[in-house]
């Protein structure tokens, strides 16, 4: 079958090492075979149009055409070969522009999904990955074994600047590592950013003072790119160590800018994952969890949500979730299979620290910590601020079930000599 003046389809072919490889989900219109789809979907994102053309010569198809070597009519899954020439290297957005472009407005596809890329070496090389990854961020909090616990300030909006840094004050005295901003907090006029990381940054150096304990606060600066930029540098200039970034609603262009700008002020980037749902959701139709965070470490994201495996609030099963933490389709990239995906060799590329978040409790701490293991950050919001006896208690209780679980000691039994633990069961049990 041909699209315009070339053959796409060659299950014989065997990707090459410069070959940046995608693999689709796709669910053809009836009377469309799912070879027909590989020729429309090859050459769409490549160098094919509708109709042959006197300007395709074979010079070009030879070098630039991209090879559909894999077909599962079973699962409906395509995998697909592009030549790293066909890529500007270093520009995430022009690469998505190709191989999730289009594509999705092609008739004869029902529904389509991205569900994984391989990256060859010389497009990771040219990707500054995180500054600081997983032992940059244990470094920075002085903890090298234990999973990082937090919180979100809640009310998600309507604190002002001064009670938002109450309650990160109370939060971190109370045992958590971590406060964050929520995805929707940025500068309001109850709330004005620029005094509420004062306020907030003054509240994390008490703590530090009267805990003796390293505190981290997580400010969200998302806004258009020069306020961005702004406020990162307002953040840096009161103490901060990192900036929180909705990383899909500011855009990949965006997100690579700002990456700029942290590695001159030396911040690591803490990345949302804010409205990933209209990409996600459909296990038939969008783009996969996974392809979103190989894309956000490659631009230097260093941490990112990736949801609680099916354990929290949030939409998402284990197997999805955990599709981002373990190895199942690469191809030319060094894997182990027992590896964190955020964590394996991408050619000397610093690893993501994932991010467990949504509908959190003390009582999911265990399970999540068996699930995902210690290199994540568990954070909670209603399940620290909403504890019988507020906010403190509430991050104690954080605390304490961190400790049940490293010292494996079932939560009932640990929360039999602690009352906070305790009190979060008669809560949430």
């Amino acid at each position: 079958m041909i699209y315009g003046n070339c053959e796409f389809v060659d299950k014989k072919y065997k990707p090459k090492s410069t070959d940046l490889v995608v693999m689709y989900r796709v669910e053809p219109i009836k009377g469309i075979s799912l070879e027909r789809i590989c020729e429309l979907l090859a050459g769409e994102s490549s160098i094919g149009t509708w109709t042959k053309i006197s300007t395709m010569n074979p010079t070009i198809a030879k070098k630039l055409k991209p090879h559909a070597f894999y077909i599962n009519k079973k699962k409906n899954l395509v995998k697909i070969a592009y030549p790293e020439k066909l890529f500007e290297k270093n520009n995430m957005s022009g690469i998505l522009s190709s191989i999730a472009g289009n594509i999705y407005g092609m008739k004869e596809a029902k529904k389509l999904r991205l569900e994984d890329i391989t990256f060859p070496k010389n497009i990771v090389k040219a990707f500054p990955g995180p500054q600081f990854g997983i032992k940059g961020i244990r470094k920075l909090i002085k903890i090298k074994k234990r999973p990082l616990i937090g919180t979100i300030v809640k009310p998600k909006v309507g604190l002002t600047a001064k009670q938002h840094a109450k309650v990160a004050y109370e939060s971190w005295v109370g045992g958590l590592d971590i406060v964050k901003d929520d995805e929707n907090l940025t500068s309001m006029e109850f709330n004005n950013f620029y005094k509420r990381i004062t306020l907030t940054l003054k509240a994390r150096d008490k703590a530090e003072k009267e805990t003796g304990e390293k505190k981290i606060y997580l400010p969200n600066i998302t806004a258009e790119y020069e306020e961005m930029k702004k406020r990162a540098e307002h953040v840096k200039k009161k103490g901060g160590e990192v900036v929180m970034v909705d990383i899909l609603t500011v855009g990949w262009s965006s997100l690579a800018a700002i990456r700029n700008v942290t590695k001159k002020l030396k911040l690591a980037i803490h990345g949302h994952r804010a409205m990933h749902g209209a990409l996600t959701r459909d296990p038939k139709h969008g783009i996969s969890m996974l392809v979103l965070a190989k894309i956000s470490r490659l631009l230097g994201t260093d941490q990112l949500h990736i949801g609680t495996a099916g354990i929290g609030k949030m939409h998402g099963s284990a197997s999805e979730e955990l599709s981002i933490e373990y190895e199942i389709e690469q191809q030319k990239i060094k894997a182990n299979p027992k590896l964190n995906r955020l964590e394996q060799d991408w050619y000397g590329m610093k690893p993501i620290l994932a991010v467990a978040s949504g509908g959190v409790s003390p009582l999911q701490i265990s399970k999540i910590v068996k699930t995902m293991g210690n290199d994540i950050i568990i954070q909670a919001g209603g399940g620290v601020h909403g504890h019988p006896n507020g906010t403190r208690a509430g991050a104690t209780a954080m605390l304490q079930a961190i400790e049940s679980t490293m010292k494996k000691i079932p939560l009932k039994q640990y929360a039999k000599t602690h009352k906070e633990l305790e009190q979060a069961f008669s809560k949430w049990k």
